[in-house]
């Protein structure tokens, strides 16, 4: 073996030894090049085994293809795919909001690798990303967008552009406690798109859906201003 890589691989046994990667629900030690994620943590995260296609809302058995959910045959959404791949369940839910609300950005590799796999099975023709924006002021607060975050990954493996002429104009009261009704009305007018949207199959991403109200106000201004079909995708659905 050359010296250069006896060398290499020595650098990578001292980074192991010293600055190891951690699992980021148990804390076991991973190599760099590993997931961010045991396989003994992935295997426990609440898996959504089968879920509509128009909501994302876990299903307890597969659907009909073209088949909705009651929910979504009764009000429709403005999604052409939703998905979800993990229900918002320990350790999930705990993750995500230590993530957001007290800053342990060591789970946004974690998360984005989760989205990585569960984009694979959306539509081929998807052509932008979209991390669901925060008000400038929440933004400020909180000091980082938690749907930017876990869309690096994502956009780092596919190449796909992120969409930044979007923002959150209005600071809605927190979602988290609000009936359907009271969440599309904090919601109403909360999002401005700046220009037009070239893309023709916008991805959403954020961390969780829960009634999708959210996803929805800001799908139908991306249709309001010239994108063809909006997708979703989440790391769990509530």
């Amino acid at each position: 073996m050359p010296t250069w890589q006896l060398a290499c691989r020595a650098a990578r046994e001292i980074e192991f030894a010293v600055m190891p990667r951690r699992c980021a629900f148990c804390g076991a030690a991973r190599r760099h090049e590993e997931s961010a994620i045991c396989a003994g943590c992935e295997a426990d995260l609440p898996w959504v085994s089968e879920q509509c296609t128009g909501c994302a809302r876990p299903l307890a058995a597969k659907p009909d293809d073209g088949v909705l959910c009651a929910g979504c045959q009764d009000h429709p959404t403005p999604f052409d795919v939703a998905a979800a791949p993990l229900t918002y369940e320990f350790p999930v839910d705990a993750a995500i909001r230590q993530f957001k609300f007290h800053r342990k950005l060591h789970y946004a590799s974690a998360f984005g690798e989760l989205l990585c796999k569960a984009a694979a099975d959306l539509p081929a023709d998807i052509d932008a990303l979209l991390p669901v924006p925060l008000h400038w002021l929440r933004h400020g607060i909180r000091g980082f967008n938690q749907a930017t975050e876990i869309c690096r990954p994502l956009q780092k493996a596919s190449g796909l552009p992120v969409i930044r002429n979007v923002s959150r104009i209005r600071r809605t009261h927190y979602q988290s406690g609000l009936g359907s009704r009271e969440r599309r009305r904090n919601l109403a007018g909360a999002f401005a798109v700046r220009g037009a949207i070239d893309s023709r199959h916008v991805l959403l991403i954020d961390d969780v859906i829960t009634t999708g109200e959210t996803c929805a106000q800001l799908a139908r201004e991306l249709l309001a201003h010239g994108t063809q079909k909006v997708s979703v995708l989440a790391l769990a659905r509530a």
